[in-house]
C-alpha cells in the first residue's frame, strides 16, 4: 500500500519576485537598506533573458514581513533567510548580485556557504561599513523617531546631485522602522575582512565613483583580497547604481554572469560531443563565426543541455529524431556518437530511427540508418 507524500508547507519568508525561464540558471538579486525589489526594475527584466532572476525584499521592506528579524540581527541572519528562499525555489546552487546591505549578504554567502554560490557580484557595498557607532546611532534614532526625517535625506545619500527615483524614496519612507533598525544592527556588526580570502566564486565588484556611503576604495579592498576578483568603477553613479546607471550595471552583470553560462556550456559540450570535435570547431573559429560559437556554448549547451528536467539520454533521443526529420545528416552523425556517450546502445539508436520511419518518412529514415551504420561501424573498428 502506498501513501501520499505530505504536501510541502507554504513558503512564508522573504517577499520575492521571480522572472525568466524556470529551466535557466538562478540569479538572486539583493536590495540595499531602505529599498525594495524596485531597485532592480531597470536591470532585472534584461537579466531574465538568460537567467531565472529572483529579487527579494529585506524584512520590513516592500512586501517582506517585519517580524523576520529583530533587534541585534546580523548579516548571517539575512543570509539564512536567502538560503531558505533558495531552498523553497529548489535552487541548490545559484549566482548572486547585491547592492550595499544586499551585497554584504552575498559576501557572507560566498564566504560561509561556497557550495551554494556559483558566481558573485557585489555592488556599492563593503566588507565593513565604517564602524559600528554610526549604525547604532541610526538604529536608535529610527526606533525613537521613525523614518520620515531620514527619508528626506535619501537623495543625497543614494544619488548624484539632481537625480532621484521617487518610488525608491517612497519605499524608504514606508519601511517598517523596527525592521529597518534591525538591519542597521546587522550593518553595525558586519566585518568580513578576515574571511574574504576564503571566497572561491568568480567575483565582480562594482563601485560608483561618486558613492559617499561605500566609495570605490571599499570595493577595491575586497578586490585586492578575493582571489581573481575583478573591479569595475562606474562614472556618474552614486550608491544605488542599478537605478542611476542601469545600462552600465546591466553590461557589467551580463558579461560576468553569461560568462559563467558559456563556461558551463563548454564543459557539457565537451562531455556530450567529445574533445576532438569541440577542438576542431574551436580551431576553425574565425572572427565571423565567433559570436555563433559563443551563442551555441551559452544557449544550447549552457542552458538547454544543462536543464535537469530531461536526462542526457532523453535529450539524445529527441535530438536524433529532430535531425532525421529535418534531414541534417552531418549533424546526425555527430549526435549518433553523442548518443553513445550518453548511454544509448546501438539497438536503442536503431529503435529511434525505426520510429522516425513512421513519423518522418521512410526515405528520411533510410538515409539516417545509412549514416548511423557508418558511425557505429567506425566506433567498433579496432583502435577506435
Amino acid at each position: 500500500m502506498t501513501t501520499a507524500a505530505s504536501p510541502q508547507p507554504p513558503y512564508e519568508g522573504l517577499h520575492h519576485r521571480v522572472e525568466g525561464p524556470s529551466s535557466a540558471p538562478v540569479l538572486i538579486l539583493g536590495p540595499s537598506l531602505g529599498t525594495s525589489t524596485a531597485l532592480w526594475d531597470a536591470v532585472a527584466p534584461e537579466l531574465s533573458v538568460t537567467h531565472r532572476v529572483v529579487r527579494w525584499d529585506l524584512p520590513g521592506h516592500g512586501g517582506s514581513p517585519a517580524a523576520l528579524i529583530g533587534p541585534g540581527a546580523t548579516v548571517a541572519d539575512l543570509a539564512g533567510l536567502v538560503l531558505a528562499l533558495a531552498d523553497a525555489l529548489g535552487a541548490e546552487r545559484f549566482s548572486y548580485a547585491g547592492v550595499s546591505l544586499g551585497g554584504a549578504v552575498g559576501l557572507h554567502l560566498a564566504a560561509h556557504h561556497p557550495e551554494r554560490v556559483e558566481r558573485l557580484a557585489v555592488l556599492c557595498s563593503s566588507a565593513h561599513f565604517g564602524g559600528s557607532e554610526m549604525w547604532k546611532e541610526r538604529a536608535a534614532t529610527v526606533r525613537r523617531e521613525g523614518l520620515a526625517a531620514l527619508a528626506e535625506t535619501a537623495d543625497a545619500r543614494w544619488f548624484t546631485p539632481g537625480f532621484t527615483v521617487p518610488a525608491l524614496v517612497d519605499d524608504h519612507r514606508k519601511a517598517d522602522p523596527d525592521a529597518y533598525a534591525a538591519c542597521c544592527d546587522a550593518l553595525a556588526a558586519f566585518d568580513l575582512r578576515d574571511r574574504l580570502a576564503a571566497i572561491t566564486a568568480p567575483t565582480l565588484l562594482v563601485a560608483g565613483r561618486e558613492d559617499p556611503a561605500t566609495p570605490p576604495a571599499h570595493l577595491r579592498e575586497i578586490a585586492d583580497v578575493v582571489p581573481g576578483a575583478a573591479l569595475t568603477e562606474l562614472a556618474g553613479a552614486s550608491h544605488l547604481a542599478p537605478a542611476e546607471q542601469p545600462g552600465a550595471v546591466l553590461a557589467a552583470l551580463r558579461g560576468h554572469f553569461t560568462d559563467g553560462c558559456a563556461k558551463r556550456g563548454m564543459e557539457v559540450r565537451r562531455q556530450v560531443l567529445g574533445d576532438a570535435h569541440v577542438d576542431r570547431a574551436q580551431a576553425r573559429q574565425t572572427d565571423f563565426t565567433a559570436r555563433f560559437q559563443d551563442f551555441i556554448s551559452r544557449y544550447a549547451w549552457g542552458e538547454i543541455w544543462t536543464d535537469t528536467t530531461l536526462s542526457r539520454r532523453e535529450r539524445s533521443l529527441v535530438t536524433l529524431t529532430a535531425l532525421v526529420a529535418h534531414g541534417h545528416l552531418e549533424e546526425l552523425a555527430l549526435h549518433v556518437r553523442a548518443a553513445r556517450r550518453n548511454g544509448l546502445s546501438p539497438d536503442e539508436i536503431g529503435a529511434v530511427l525505426l520510429q522516425t520511419a513512421v513519423y518522418c518518412g521512410v526515405p528520411a529514415a533510410n538515409a539516417a540508418f545509412s549514416v548511423a551504420q557508418r558511425v557505429l561501424a567506425e566506433e567498433d573498428a579496432p583502435g577506435e
